[in-house]
């Protein structure tokens, strides 16, 4: 699950606006499918100017680009189906990860979504709406030729993982205990995003990439037709590593956008369309059953 925030300065990236405008909708959106009492809590000014949300993009099936250069994936399903319950038209950005909370805090974007992770760390700024259960798990090539099965297995090896994620914390501390063990240090290759730590992987550049459950497991599915990459299956973890809690990430200071949201996903799954749409990206395992607000304790 993503991931480590950074506080740097923040850089605004290509938008790409989604509006799921259809015949006879109000505001661009079709109010058949609005939940009066979650659109009861949002704030009029979301009514009139739609939700922002800031995205890593790609970051495949959670998000990523179709062919024509729109944003498509799970999250982005999500999000368009949130603002369908709430009458309002979802505009879907793509934000380098490590400037998302200066684009909220700058109000240029107005939610998170790109697989955050819920911490005690990032609720000290953020509230998070729990939609997903997420993990870390590890990508090998094909054929696992350097014998990797675990965490372990990679003491004085490469390790590819995308920078400022909460897989960099994870593979540093792997490494600090390969060393307290008397062995080599992991070297923790540190990539932009999900593609260069693929791609290391790929070029030879690293052994492994730790990465959030979902996404290395739709690499080793679908890259080079399923014949680049596979999963190594840790039988002491077998469904990943620190499984917890992935969410919607708002700034404290808008509550009310909070409440409404998390009204709208609770919504959403209580009448079957959140499970759909875990079943259309292969990601039943990762349901939760409720969206829980700030749930990590």
């Amino acid at each position: 699950m993503k991931k480590a925030f950074g506080f740097g300065a923040l850089v605004l990236a290509a938008t790409l606006a989604l509006s799921g405008c259809a015949a006879g909708t109000d505001n661009g959106v079709d109010q058949s499918k609005v939940d009066t009492a979650a659109a009861a809590l949002l704030p009029d000014t979301y009514k009139t100017n739609g939700i922002n949300v800031g995205s890593d993009i790609p970051y495949a099936p959670m998000e990523m680009f179709d062919e024509n250069n729109n944003p498509i994936g799970f999250d982005v399903d999500l999000a368009n189906a949130i603002g369908e319950k709430l009458g309002v038209k979802i505009i879907y950005q793509k934000q380098a990860f490590d400037t998302l909370i200066p684009s909220l805090q700058s109000n240029t974007h107005d939610i998170a979504m790109s697989s955050l992770s819920d911490t005690l760390e990032r609720q000290e700024v953020l509230d998070f709406v729990d939609y997903f259960n997420g993990g870390a798990s590890l990508l090998i090539a094909k054929g696992n030729p350097e014998g990797i099965s675990a965490v372990a297995d990679l003491c004085g090896k490469t390790l590819a993982v995308q920078k400022a994620t909460w897989e960099v914390d994870l593979a540093t501390a792997a490494s600090d205990e390969c060393v307290s063990t008397g062995q080599k240090a992991i070297e923790v290759l540190q990539l932009p995003g999900d593609v260069d730590a693929q791609n290391a992987v790929l070029a030879g550049n690293a052994v492994a990439y730790l990465g959030d459950s979902q996404v290395v497991a739709y690499a080793a599915k679908l890259a080079g037709d399923g014949n680049n990459f596979e999963l190594a299956v840790d039988p002491e973890n077998p469904n990943g590593y620190e499984a917890g809690l992935i969410g919607i990430g708002v700034l404290k200071a808008n509550s009310d956008l909070t409440a409404a949201i998390q009204k709208a996903v609770q919504s959403l799954m209580d009448d079957g369309t959140y499970a759909k749409l875990l079943k259309k990206w292969n990601l039943e395992s990762f349901g939760i059953e409720s969206a829980t607000l700030n749930g990590t304790k």
